[in-house]
């Protein structure tokens, strides 16, 4: 589906991020892991399926972080054809409790990191007017959530940077969609500090997220890597400026 194309996902060391890795792999990409974490994008890097990829350390929010990893990716696999920005961070506040500090670290990781890798990334595809950005927002991009306005805010934000980039590049080819997990149990949901679960009962918050899901399961972090394929692919060349639920009906607009 993806035979020889080059794509880059940020956050991929660990959580949807890896899962959106494997199976870009699994479909023939050739796959470059950016994260904070860089030996953890290498290690995940190396385990891909199909053969190694290329794992680099990268902070989203850095612009010299930025431009020093797209281009030892591009020097070790060619140019990028498919840019999935996925790096995310999540923290659970009811809102006269957000921090200006808090607010600023979500919007400059969530939304300005999008701006930032895309800006370095997308010349080169309007040059060659071929590629494929996917923008991870959220469930929570599209339906304000209580004690989650911050987070709410940036991937509401993700879409409509999605729509708008859509129409500005669509003359050159290339297509800009999100897509929107509704409820993977990553780490975003469990840390002891910010996760969504901390203020929600724990286990019993997530069973009530559960209940809500027609199809009766959480998604998995493969689930949100085989959307994105999709819209990498040439099945989906037509597509663009979409916001696609991956949340087994639990969100249908």
């Amino acid at each position: 589906m993806l035979g020889g194309k080059v794509a880059l996902v940020t956050g991929g060391a660990s959580g949807i991020g890896a899962g959106i890795a494997r199976v870009l792999a699994a479909v023939g990409a050739r796959v470059a892991i950016g994260d904070l974490d860089g030996d953890g994008a290498s290690a995940m890097a190396a385990g891909l399926p199909g053969g190694p990829g290329v794992g680099v350390r990268l902070d989203v929010t850095d612009r010299d972080s930025t431009g020093q990893a797209v281009t030892r990716i591009e020097q070790e696999l060619g140019g990028i054809d498919v840019l999935v920005n996925n790096a995310g961070i999540s923290s659970v506040a009811s809102f006269l409790d957000i921090s200006d500090r808090d607010w600023d670290r979500l919007m400059g990781v969530n939304l300005r990191g999008v701006m930032v890798v895309t800006q370095r990334v997308l010349p080169p595809m309007l040059a060659r007017r071929s590629g494929a950005i996917i923008n991870i927002s959220s469930m929570a991009g599209k339906e304000g959530l209580p004690n989650l306005a911050h987070y709410c805010a940036t991937k509401f934000g993700v879409i409509g940077l999605t729509q708008s980039l859509a129409k500005e590049v669509a003359a050159h080819n290339v297509t800009v969609n999100a897509v929107c997990p509704g409820v993977v149990r990553t780490p975003l949901w469990d840390h002891p500090d910010t996760g969504i679960l901390r203020q929600l009962d724990g286990e019993n918050g997530w069973r009530s997220f559960l209940s809500g899901i027609p199809l009766g399961r959480p998604q998995s972090a493969e689930d949100i890597g085989h959307a994105c394929a999709y819209l990498a692919s040439e099945g989906a060349a037509n597509v663009t400026g979409e916001a696609l639920n991956v949340s087994g009906g639990q969100q249908m607009h």
